[in-house]
């Protein structure tokens, strides 16, 4: 890796169960030595990234709350998918949920629009989610090119196979196709139970795979609605989504 690389992998280290960090942890969670590690963790203090907590602790710093407002406030996928969002959530009843694939890889919830049913979902924007469970994530894989496809599987082939992906390659590359194709994927309690969700890739004017949008709803609810008019309001968002990122 680059000396940038190595410093925002500091970045990865914290997480909701481990928040705070001493710099000789992350030196041998890392595998920096002493000098390097102490200076990438002040390079970061510097940035706003890290901030001390108390004498040798750090946490995330503010400023990255700063950069997730600026996100929110100028993302073009984001500000494309919320208005949508928001009508297909009145028009449905259902929620409607934004997510997006970053390296790693790793999947995300980014926006979410609220239905009628007041649903508490098990996670929500920023935390990250199970890579090879529900909708969403295998939505966002199927859309992925072969190259990356492969490095994913090479990495993550056991997650793959328990959660019923494929046993080898050739059946996991055939699972996504298989969804490629008809478009969408359809679950049943695979993330949280209870819920059920329906996900389709949203698309940008050249075809490429931004996002994932899924609506959302209690598992008995969602069971009774067919494919179809699922479909329908997944459709009809996503083409909005299109045409205001085109326009943006």
């Amino acid at each position: 890796m680059s000396s940038s690389s190595n410093v925002f992998a500091i970045l990865g280290l914290f997480t909701q169960e481990r928040p705070v960090w001493q710099p000789d942890e992350i030196n041998a969670a890392l595998g920096y030595t002493r000098p390097t590690g102490y200076r990438y963790v002040k390079e970061l203090v510097e940035a706003g990234m890290l901030q001390k907590v108390s004498a040798g602790h750090y946490a995330l710093g503010g400023r990255i709350i700063e950069l997730d407002y600026q996100l929110r406030q100028s993302d073009p996928v984001l500000l494309a998918a919320a208005p949508a969002m928001m009508t297909a959530a009145k028009r449905s009843g259902y929620d409607l949920v934004l997510s997006v694939l970053y390296a790693g890889p790793r999947v995300i919830d980014i926006h979410r629009a609220n239905g009628t049913e007041n649903l508490v979902l098990t996670y929500g924007r920023g935390r990250p989610r199970p890579m090879f469970r529900s909708g969403a994530p295998k939505v966002l894989l199927a859309w992925l090119e072969r190259a990356q496809l492969v490095k994913i599987y090479a990495q993550h082939s056991q997650e793959i196979a328990a959660n019923g992906m494929g046993q080898d390659w050739a059946e996991f590359r055939t699972f996504l196709k298989n969804i490629r194709r008809q478009g969408y994927y359809r679950s049943l309690g695979e993330l949280q139970p209870g819920v059920g969700a329906m996900a389709v890739p949203v698309l940008n004017a050249d075809g490429d795979c931004v996002g994932a949008l899924a609506i959302v709803g209690s598992g008995p609810r969602i069971a009774e609605e067919s494919d179809a008019k699922l479909f329908r309001w997944l459709k009809a968002a996503t083409d909005d989504i299109q045409v205001r990122l085109k326009a943006s």
